[in-house]
């Protein structure tokens, strides 16, 4: 009887669907609307509405009521676009209902497993593509609706960021990521779609919406901080820990806040310092993962239980790990240089800020290597601590001079140096009282842990203060070319004054602006006093470039053996050797690379004497098995190849001091004397000399010859 009293509804369905396209009457739309829901829910009702089956976790009935909702709105939404502008936003509503409604509709079928009521099953019932065809036509929908202004922009917005959402399941395999997607894309998407006016030139953004829109992005991000560890958990196959969840977080922020920043704020420079400092600070949690106070973690009962569970303790046991706190410190001086690189800390212009910033970081600086690496002693401690604050207070007052730093520092340098042999001393003393406080030992176990301690001494410090005087070093070098082309910037400066106004002209607007730059914000330490007070730069990173250089070539000796590659890579910090009258009267710029080559021959030669020498004296296995160990032969074979080396290397050194034409044969002569050393040498270091005799000569025939045709052309 219930059949055939609807089973008009079709026909008069379709007529009244038929009228509206029509006579275009809206009537008639909702007729069709309401009868057609009405068809759909009888028919879902007689097939499906008692059927005793569980999908995705839910029973068949409760997914019948989505269905019908889903169809009554899309048989809805068409006759709701067609209402006046001042009624979209019924449209507006009734669109983001849909596509929330589709969303829980998908995210039920594609994550939740099949549970009927008499069994488990996991077949696919909703496939990946299905979910790629409803995102694309649900923005395909929005895209024309909006190009027929039926909806306004913030429906857009919600929209796009719920269908967008929907593609995060393809990746991602948890049941609640559609949703994390959604808040995220729904906090960082505002300044893309929300803010679109293009004919302003200031920014778009109030500063009171972009603090706003920050805030809602972190809480967002906080919100979504299960499904991060989450994330991170799959990653890395277990828990991640605190900081590392920390610092991810805060890159997220950081990342987030890119289009408020590069869109709307791009030219308020405290932003980007903001955005930078925000960024390097995810970095460095992640990187370190310091230790939080626990009123920081375990905010949520899904990372509690990860952290907490039993069968981690029951296989591996209760392991303890060394204490990271210090790493705390690290963060600290890293963000505080940061913050000072960005002027966001303006130690620039004020000359307290700079000292307390200075002490500032070489105290965390100090702190951190001393607890991290030298947990011995206590003086020993304080010394390091020292030594890092007389570096950082050298480099910043060098970089950033003050009025007195031109007196004050060359007494930190000393102080640096004195530092250093003292805190030498001091570790290995340390080191073997706490080996020989260990217990009773032996004489023999006490000379075997003074060695260790020697040897412990010379592998912690000389690391630490090979790279402060290279950072120094570094430093005035820095400087002081900066100085010399600022002088022959005003040389310039001073030649254009003087050809006269038409000549001026040429001079380049961009070199004019840099020199009234630079003359108004120019620090005191300038060219005449750099020539009265501060002649103890040159020197000063002279001795920091040596004791560097120096400290390695012993680093060398202690890790490697001497390996014969070293050299080759420790030599160039020696051009980093400054003009200096006092102690390297004649050496400038156009001597720099003398350094590294004489260096470079120099400890060839003398380690491969060395080698003679010891293989002569201690003899080696596989000599001795046969003739008896090497004797005098061997020696004066291997000296007299070698000092047939020293014509090309002598000549190449000449060259690279003067770089005055030679004749143009006599290199070219010497390569037949580094030949017998290539080839019969049984030292493999003068086979390297030999071998470095023929690219010198060569080098320096090609260079010449390359210096006269040059000549020939400049006539």
């Amino acid at each position: 009887m219930l059949y055939l009293q609807l089973l008009p509804l079709p026909s008069v369905s379709g007529f009244y669907l038929a009228r509206f396209f029509v006579k275009k009457s809206l009537p008639s739309y909702f007729a069709f609307a309401v009868l057609g829901s009405l068809m759909v829910m009888w028919f879902v009702m007689h097939n499906f509405w008692d059927l005793n089956i569980w999908l995705g976790g839910m029973s068949l009935k409760s997914f019948c009521k989505l269905i019908v909702a889903g169809v009554v709105l899309a048989l809805t939404i068409p006759g709701l676009a067609l209402l006046p502008p001042k009624l979209k936003f019924l449209t507006e509503v009734a669109l983001i209902s849909h596509a929330l409604l589709l969303c829980h509709v998908e995210n039920r079928f594609f994550n939740y497993s099949s549970i009927y009521y008499y069994g488990l099953e996991d077949d696919v019932m909703y496939p990946s593509y299905m979910v790629i065809v409803t995102t694309f036509l649900g923005l395909a929908l929005v895209r024309r609706l909006t190009a027929d202004s039926k909806i306004g922009s913030r429906a857009v917005w919600i929209l796009t960021c719920l269908y967008a959402s929907k593609l995060a399941m393809l990746f991602i395999s948890s049941k609640s990521v559609i949703w994390i997607s959604a808040v995220l894309l729904l906090a960082v998407s505002p300044p893309l779609l929300l803010y679109k006016d293009k004919s302003r030139t200031a920014a778009k953004m109030k500063p009171w919406q972009g603090y706003m829109h920050a805030v809602v992005i972190s809480l967002a991000v906080w919100f979504c901080r299960e499904a991060i560890f989450e994330c991170l958990q799959w990653w890395q196959g277990r828990a991640s820990s605190d900081g590392l969840l920390l610092g991810v977080c805060i890159i997220l922020i950081g990342l987030a806040c890119i289009p408020i920043v590069a869109l709307h704020f791009s030219h308020v420079l405290f932003a980007k310092r903001c955005l930078v400092l925000v960024v390097a600070t995810g970095l460095l949690f992640v990187l370190l993962q310091p230790p939080l106070p626990l009123s920081w973690t375990y905010h949520s009962d899904v990372i509690k239980a990860a952290h907490q569970t039993g069968d981690d303790i029951s296989i591996y046991g209760f392991v303890t790990s060394k204490p990271t706190w210090p790493s705390w410190l690290l963060i600290v001086a890293i963000l505080l240089t940061l913050a000072a690189v960005t002027s966001f800390i303006p130690i620039k212009y004020i000359v307290e800020l700079r000292t307390f910033y200075a002490i500032a970081v070489g105290i965390a600086m100090g702190t951190y290597i001393s607890f991290e690496y030298f947990p011995q002693a206590v003086i020993l401690q304080a010394l390091i601590v020292l030594t890092m604050i007389c570096a950082s207070v050298f480099v910043i007052f060098t970089h950033l001079p003050s009025a007195s730093s031109t007196k004050v520092l060359p007494w930190i340098f000393a102080l640096l140096v004195a530092l250093f042999p003292i805190t030498y001393l001091l570790e290995g003393l340390v080191r073997i009282k706490s080996l020989i406080d260990g217990g009773d030992i032996t004489e023999e176990d006490r000379r075997l842990n003074t060695m260790l301690a020697v040897e412990g001494a010379r592998t912690s410090l000389l690391g630490l203060y090979a790279a402060i005087f290279m950072l120094i070093g570094l430093e005035i070098k820095f400087e002081l070319t900066a100085l010399m082309r600022e002088k022959a910037l005003e040389k310039g400066g001073i030649k254009q004054a003087q050809s006269g106004h038409s000549s001026s002209a040429n001079f380049p607007a961009k070199m004019r602006f840099l020199q009234q730059r630079r003359a108004s914000m120019a620090p005191t330490f300038t060219i005449k006093r750099i020539a009265a007070e501060g002649a103890w730069m040159p020197a000063v990173g002279n001795v920091a470039t040596v004791m560097c250089f120096a400290i390695c070539l012993i680093l060398n000796a202690n890790l490697t053996g001497g390996s014969n590659r070293a050299i080759f890579l420790l030599a160039p910090i020696l051009l980093l050797l400054n003009q200096d009258s006092d102690f390297a009267a004649g050496f400038g710029d156009k001597q720099r690379y003398f350094p590294v080559v004489v260096v470079i021959s120099s400890y060839l030669v003398l380690t491969a004497l060395h080698s003679i020498w010891e293989d002569v004296w201690h003899g080696n296995a596989g000599w001795g098995l046969d003739i008896g160990g090497p004797d005098w032969f061997f020696a004066v074979k291997n000296v007299a190849l070698l000092i047939l080396t020293f014509p090309s290397h002598i000549l190449f050194n000449r060259f690279v001091w003067s770089y005055t034409k030679q004749k143009d044969t006599s290199p070219l002569l010497t390569v037949p004397l580094n030949l017998p050393a290539i080839i019969i040498a049984d030292v493999m270091k003068v086979k390297i000399l030999g071998l470095l005799g023929v690219i010198y000569s060569l080098a320096q025939y090609l260079i010449s010859r390359q210096q006269y045709i040059s000549g020939l052309k400049y006539i």
